[in-house]
């Protein structure tokens, strides 16, 4: 939780994470050699991974990994979320993607946020129709739960695709899985030991000079 009492949080989906079994046994480092990995592995299928990274911590909290990453699989991840607090203040950053500016996002926001007024038809009237009218009611600065939407091609701004990154290096490069079943305890185990050990609040280096080409 922010210090000021508003939950910040960045959030997004790792979708495609390939369960990769490792045909034979990755050989250990020896002087003189590094560690080589097989290359030759059996596919046991993909898990989507939504996880959101709390901006005043550094922790990563209620992770889902499942089959599917569609609207409905969104919207049901920020209703686990917003129940923690269903009277609290919540930013949720992210990008543009159209499950993230859904109806059913814009449903459970109203829902929450005790939003009395017609949301209209979606594809036809009202809050509802756009994409555009949508992303406008969830960006509202005057709602108590609300987005902050990255820019087109600047999703590296979100702090969870950093954390993204660490996953990525520290467990899934190297790792062996011989089910999804077994893709989805380990990355769980993996959050639960980095939020004990490493989670720290990301310091942005970045100072927003021009880049020059």
């Amino acid at each position: 939780m922010h210090q000021l009492g508003v939950h910040i949080h960045s959030i997004d989906e790792m979708t495609g994470i390939q369960a990769l079994e490792r045909a034979h046994p990755t050989l250990p480092m020896k002087p003189g050699l590094e560690e080589r990995c097989e290359f030759e592995y059996i596919r046991h299928g993909t898990q989507c991974l939504i996880a959101n990274l709390e901006v005043a911590t550094g922790e990563v909290t209620s992770p889902s990994v499942g089959d599917t990453r569609t609207e409905v699989d969104f919207a049901a991840y920020l209703d686990t979320l917003i129940s923690q607090d269903p009277q609290g203040e919540w930013i949720f950053i992210t990008d543009q993607l159209n499950t993230h500016q859904s109806e059913a996002v814009v449903r459970l926001v109203a829902r929450y946020g005790e939003f009395k007024e017609e949301l209209g038809v979606k594809g036809k009237s009202g809050i509802l129709a756009t994409m555009a009218s949508r992303a406008e009611f969830l960006t509202d600065r005057t709602h108590r739960i609300r987005f902050i939407y990255t820019p087109k091609h600047s999703s590296w701004l979100n702090q969870i695709e950093i954390w993204f990154s660490i996953l990525m290096r520290r467990l899934l490069k190297r790792g062996s899985f011989l089910s999804k079943e077994d893709l989805k305890s380990k990355i769980l185990k993996f959050i639960d030991y980095f939020n004990q050990t490493m989670a720290k609040p990301f310091q942005w280096t970045y100072r927003g000079k021009p880049l020059h080409v």
